[in-house]
């Protein structure tokens, strides 16, 4: 609990009875392994703050193939934010990569929470950025490095994930085949 109330205020200040009101919203959630926090095809029915495991967020392609695209661990939050906020059908899976306990927010009391706290939105608003701007940081190298140098990066933006995701998943996220990685992992050892 603690560690939410630290990530939401490095992006504003809130005082003792605006971080009361926001944790008496918040619930406890706990998911296994490869469960769903949302899922393609269905509403994306809460937001979530992830305290502990790692979520992926992953798609099917036009050839059937599942395509991981993101990963998100400890302390951050996690939402299909742009089709929570809408209310609409989400088109990707956020799946559990490990067991995760996340304090989450159903949109009701999330809109409670933005329509009593002044300055809420610009709070949420910068989270919000930091979140896109990881997550393009992240990306945008993987699109024009061979496979080796993806992986290398890999190893070096997520060191403390490497060891606990399935290879499958790496593999997918760096845009190649399982085999692959393998090679690639045995040449750089």
């Amino acid at each position: 609990m603690k560690a939410f109330i630290d990530y939401v205020l490095q992006f504003g200040n809130l005082n003792k009875q605006q971080t009361d009101l926001i944790m008496s919203k918040a619930k406890m959630l706990e998911l296994h392994k490869d469960e769903y926090f949302s899922e393609a095809g269905k509403i994306p029915r809460q937001v979530g703050f992830i305290l502990e495991g790692i979520v992926r967020f992953c798609y099917y392609n036009n050839k059937g193939q599942e395509i991981t695209h993101h990963f998100i661990d400890e302390n951050n939050f996690v939402s299909d934010q742009q089709k929570f906020e809408a209310q609409v059908v989400a088109s990707e899976y956020i799946q559990t990569v490990t067991d995760c306990k996340l304090l989450v927010f159903s949109k009701k009391d999330w809109d409670d929470i933005g329509n009593t706290i002044v300055g809420w939105d610009n709070i949420t608003g910068l989270i919000l950025k930091n979140c896109l701007l990881k997550t393009i940081e992240r990306r945008s190298p993987l699109v024009s490095e061979d496979a080796t140098t993806r992986y290398l990066s890999f190893i070096e933006n997520f060191p403390n994930l490497v060891n606990r995701i399935p290879l499958s998943y790496i593999a997918s996220y760096l845009g190649i085949t399982q085999q692959s990685l393998s090679r690639i992992r045995k040449n750089i050892r």
